[in-house]
């Protein structure tokens, strides 16, 4: 019996170690952490401090100190800002959901028997490869000309910018929704609508979260379209309020990192609880979609 065992465990060596694949996920785990790393500790060290010197630059603070945060905060008006920051976020969030959801369901549901609604599906998604400089001077004078240079109209611009993106994984994951569960729902007497909001949506809670995730992302980021559309209003986003570090005769990057800190830790906090729902959304809308 114990030759038996002893064979069995010379045959069986366990999994094996891909070395170069633990080598590349090391390399990539640095490659993101280290711009981190680098942006905490310049956040927290002053303007004397910062040397050109490699062992310098790398080197923790002499003294500890949130007075860089503070300052941060004076400077970008950070209150305000991130009350519009949250604002056209949450607002773009929700209209994105309730909007490309229907959108998504629609032509998802209707582009395998009606041949019209695949070309409306290919049109859609085809604004993915629009670039936005393209768009930008003739946006810029449509939403003046129709009083939306203002928060409004940069939170309809994000829900046509996101719509060919979230529309794409809609229809995706629609393919994992049985029919039969819309056709059971009719039978009983329910109407579309009803059937949409009472069976279908619940359903796609984990595409909702990716959609708001993704969707957040590039919101809260972005600085090309409230720079464009909000110029002269007064109002600024955290990421436009980020540029006031930037003079013509240099930039402060002590208080510019502390306040690209303050900026990353709601949108951090926000994808830390939607995590769990971003890759079964994904893997089940992008790929089979």
């Amino acid at each position: 019996m114990k030759k038996e065992l002893t064979n069995i465990q010379k045959k069986y060596k366990g999994p094996k170690t891909n070395w170069m694949l633990t080598l590349v996920l090391i390399l990539g785990t640095v490659t993101v952490f280290f711009p981190l790393y680098m942006a905490v500790i310049i956040a927290f060290k002053q303007p004397s401090e910062m040397t050109n010197d490699v062992a310098g630059a790398l080197a923790f603070p002499s003294h500890w100190s949130l007075d860089n945060f503070r300052q941060a905060m004076e400077v970008t008006d950070f209150w305000h800002s991130l009350g519009n920051s949250l604002l056209i976020t949450a607002a773009t969030i929700i209209l994105a959901i309730l909007i490309h959801s229907i959108a998504g369901y629609v032509i998802g549901r209707s582009m395998a028997k009606k041949k019209g609604f695949r070309l409306i599906y290919l049109y859609i998604v085809s604004g993915m490869f629009v670039p936005f400089a393209i768009l930008m001077m003739p946006l810029v004078k449509q939403t003046a000309q129709m009083g939306l240079g203002n928060k409004a109209g940069v939170v309809l611009l994000y829900l046509v910018f996101y719509m060919p993106m979230n529309v794409l994984l809609y229809a995706g994951y629609l393919k994992n929704i049985p029919e039969a569960m819309e056709e059971a729902a009719n039978i009983d007497g329910a109407s579309a609508w009803t059937t949409y909001w009472k069976v279908i949506f619940p359903m796609m809670s984990p595409m909702h979260a990716t959609v708001a995730v993704l969707t957040a992302l590039g919101t809260w980021n972005d600085v090309m379209t409230p720079l464009v559309i909000m110029s002269g209003t007064g109002q600024n986003t955290l990421p436009l309020a980020q540029l006031n570090f930037q003079t013509q005769f240099g930039t402060n990057y002590n208080l510019a990192f502390a306040s690209y800190i303050l900026a990353l830790i709601p949108i951090l906090i926000f994808y830390v609880i939607c995590q769990k729902q971003i890759l079964n959304g994904v893997a089940n809308g992008a790929v089979k979609g």
